[in-house]
């Protein structure tokens, strides 16, 4: 029997309807959360995601702002217009787009942040948080994915989730977030990266198996646990006979492991819609904690 398919872009859409009506149940009595969104540079792929953050904020109706900077700008000079954004309390979340130009420190530029506003969760107060189950915010990529699995009714206690690859976007905070205590965490977790002999040695054991390496269907179905969910963070382009002249796949064979697999997310439309949705979600946390 094929595997279940999880509908990452439904589920986004509660949660994002979920937020507005939130929104829209103290609209007028106060001020709309509100976001901060820079933008350095003119990377193409930077430049979608920032117009689909700004598009979900709005019909959230959460106040959004991209301000674009040269990709010469100096390090000094964003720093200063980061600080300037932490002492305004008009704006709850402060949101710097990366990758950044190669003269700017992003780690620097990612600790100037204030943690309050950080509502990506990449300041390292935020990250220590979360590594002891005390998150102000969770990443938002790692948070969409355990939003997934909870409305979703897939309970990973006890389970053997394995996450492919050790980023601090998604690797390092997944792992963190599914070794808490909880239904839906208290899971037995393996990181495995590049450092492996052989990834499938370890692939077939997972119950949950959340693939996050870039690398286009590089987990096939043989690979993969019989009845296992499969959680596919990936997102690239290959070669196509179409008129895009590209598709989009993850970094799993999905034909192949719809055969195999209990539970499965498409690409696109899996793990893609809820970062944004988590986005908002950390925004109007933000807010809150700020209103007190």
């Amino acid at each position: 029997m094929p595997a279940q398919i999880i509908d990452g872009k439904a589920i986004a859409q509660e949660v994002r309807e979920e937020v507005a009506h939130e929104i829209a149940g103290f609209a007028g009595s106060r001020p709309q959360p509100s976001l901060m969104v820079f933008l350095v540079g003119d990377d193409p792929a930077s430049q979608v995601y920032v117009r689909m953050k700004g598009r979900a904020c709005e019909k959230a109706g959460i106040t959004s702002e991209t301000r674009r900077f040269d990709a010469d700008i100096s390090e000094k000079a964003l720093l200063q217009e980061i600080s300037a954004i932490n002492n305004d309390p008009a704006w709850n979340g402060l949101l710097v787009q990366l990758p950044l130009p190669g003269h700017i420190d992003t780690q620097k530029v990612i600790e100037a942040v204030a943690p309050e506003k950080d509502v990506d969760c990449f300041h390292p107060f935020n990250v220590g948080r979360l590594s002891v189950g005390m998150p102000v915010f969770s990443p938002a990529t790692p948070a969409g994915i355990v939003e997934m699995l909870k409305r979703s009714d897939i309970k990973t206690a006890g389970k053997h989730a394995v996450i492919l690859g050790r980023s601090n976007i998604v690797g390092k905070p997944m792992a963190s977030l599914l070794v808490q205590k909880g239904d839906f965490a208290n899971a037995l977790v393996t990181i495995v990266h590049s450092a492996a002999a052989d990834i499938s040695e370890y692939t077939r054991q997972a119950d949950i198996l959340i693939a996050a390496i870039g690398r286009p269907e590089m987990i096939r179905g043989d690979m993969i646990k019989p009845g296992a969910i499969v959680i596919d963070v990936g997102i690239n382009r290959i070669d196509a006979d179409n008129e895009k002249g590209y598709r989009l796949v993850g970094d799993v064979a999905y034909d192949e492991a719809l055969e195999i697999a209990g539970h499965i997310t498409p690409v696109p439309g899996g793990v893609g819609p809820m970062t944004i949705a988590m986005l908002l979600k950390n925004t109007l946390k933000a807010y809150h904690m700020q209103q007190g």
